[in-house]
């Protein structure tokens, strides 16, 4: 089993949530207090008291922190379910980012981008492919990452190394990762859910706007935590109006299933623009069965999408694209 994670000789327990923080969560004061005393910030800001626990087992330890960090970051994204009103929901929201070399938008299919675990930058799939040249116009031995020239990784083991260290930097998208290699048991992670659910909070409180949509389906399946349907819906709208269209083509799904076709129209308009093709398929099926669309509307979802393609389409990218599948990006 590989063991990752923040360093431990810095990491003290929060008497409020009882959850395993580093030092950074807590004031200087509070960092100073004992165990029975000590308060991070968030419950300091959420007027949380100390909550006295009964000393686990050596077995439970990990357990018991892991649940009560959840719960903590629970309250914190979750105290305000259903006060997102429509017209929050329903604007557009920006792009994501930009490829950090080409300048261009980032295509949201997995294969069209690359995460550098190096650097932490997101690298579009025509700049990992371009070859690069030296000051001679000779091409040159290219195995590095495009951005800070750091040889590429050779194993698993190496990759999940560099992974620690962008997570010890706060990188919220290393934090992710990790979440996910241990929902799903891979990297050398033992697979538990909760764990993840509690790196999936602490990438969300850092801005990666997956992180909501992966706690939603969380909810929504009962993987970690008890199934609940409202905290599912609220957590894909967080996801969705920062941009995540697959939260986005789950809203408009939950709504179509509840008749409420108009605002599932909506939903997968503003998917479609961010670049989700399911959703256009989904309104042409809305469309074909007659299910109260209109040709102005498919039509403009058509064009959304055109736009979309326009600003995320390259030469160099295309070439990464008919040379190896695993770059394509749309």
């Amino acid at each position: 089993m590989v063991k990752i994670g923040w360093d431990i000789s810095i990491m003290k327990v929060c008497a409020a949530c009882h959850g395993d923080l580093p030092k950074d969560r807590y004031s200087k004061k509070q960092w100073k207090l004992d165990e029975y005393q000590r308060r991070c910030k968030v419950c300091i800001a959420n007027n949380r008291e100390v909550q006295l626990q009964q000393s686990p087992s050596n077995n439970d330890i990990n357990t018991t922190n892991s649940n009560g960090t959840v719960k903590l970051l629970d309250s914190m994204h979750l105290d305000d379910v259903g006060k997102i009103s429509d017209e929050e929901l329903f604007k557009q929201p920006p792009p994501l980012e930009d490829c950090p070399l080409c300048f261009l938008r980032l295509p949201i299919f997995d294969m069209g981008r690359r995460y550098m675990s190096c650097c932490g930058k997101v690298i579009c799939s025509g700049c990992v492919y371009a070859p690069l040249y030296d000051n001679q116009g000779n091409t040159v031995d290219n195995q590095k990452c495009p951005y800070c020239r750091t040889p590429w990784h050779t194993s698993n083991k190496e990759m999940v190394e560099r992974t620690k260290k962008r997570m010890q930097a706060h990188d919220p998208i290393a934090i992710f990762n990790v979440g996910v290699y241990y929902r799903d048991g891979i990297r050398g992670f033992p697979q538990d859910h909760t764990k993840a659910l509690e790196l999936w909070h602490r990438a969300a409180e850092l801005g990666h706007v997956m992180a909501f949509c992966r706690i939603g389906y969380a909810y929504d399946t009962g993987d970690g935590v008890e199934v609940d349907k409202k905290k599912a819906i609220h957590c894909w709208e967080l996801a969705a109006i920062r941009g995540d269209v697959l939260a986005r083509r789950n809203l408009g799904c939950e709504e179509a299933r509840a008749g409420n076709i108009d605002r599932a129209i909506k939903h997968f308009i503003i998917a479609v623009r961010g670049g989700y093709t399911e959703s256009l398929k989904g309104m042409k099926q809305l469309y074909s069965n007659g299910l109260a669309i209109t040709k102005e509307d498919y039509t403009k979802a058509l064009r959304s999408y055109q736009e979309y393609l326009g600003e995320i389409k390259s030469r160099q990218r295309d070439e990464a694209a008919a040379a190896d599948e695993r770059y394509r990006y749309y």
